[in-house]
């Protein structure tokens, strides 16, 4: 019985068509789902505040700056160069810090010198846009007084100084 089995020409054909059809899968949301929950967005810009009273010496300024936002920040960036009047002050020495708090005092400045400032937040992700610039100014050095021409009577005195800044200052103060 056997060798008659197999003698014959078998056809094996199926009455219903199998269930398997060639599927693209699209896993795109859940990836970025996925990479969504491990990665922190860029943080936002932050904003400068104006500079504040007694937030300035003859050679240094405190700047000070926050953030609106609740973003996750490893640390900022503040940038400033001084101000210049000249047609080249693109050309001017631009200094980079990186600091962790929302404040910096930079020291060794020019004093009765004008600074423009502005400062980025940096996380995994990335870097923030930079915040609005602002211009703070370092307070004038003390006048020198000329003791040579120091006059003085019975009722007045004249006492002569000059200054040993560079840019013009608005007014002195003379305490007695």
């Amino acid at each position: 019985r056997l060798e008659e089995f197999l003698k014959k020409e078998v056809d094996l054909e199926l009455s219903t068509l199998p269930d398997f059809e060639e599927r693209v899968i699209d896993f795109s949301e859940v990836e970025q789902l996925m990479n969504s929950i491990n990665t922190v967005p860029a943080p936002c810009a932050p904003v400068i505040n104006p500079q504040g009273p007694n937030a300035a010496t003859g050679t240094s300024l405190r700047v000070c700056w926050g953030l609106f936002s609740d973003d996750t920040v490893e640390c900022y960036q503040l940038c400033y160069k001084p101000v210049s009047n000249e047609r080249h002050s693109d050309e001017q020495a631009e200094h980079t810090l990186k600091v962790k708090e929302t404040y910096c005092t930079i020291t060794n400045l020019l004093p009765n010198t004008q600074y423009e400032f502005w400062v980025s937040a940096l996380n995994a992700s990335g870097i923030s846009p930079p915040s609005e610039r602002a211009v703070y100014v370092t307070a004038p050095s003390p006048p020198t007084i000329k003791s040579k021409k120091i006059r003085s009577c019975e009722n007045a005195a004249l006492v002569c100084w000059e200054s040993r800044d560079i840019n013009p200052v608005d007014s002195y103060m003379v305490e007695l």
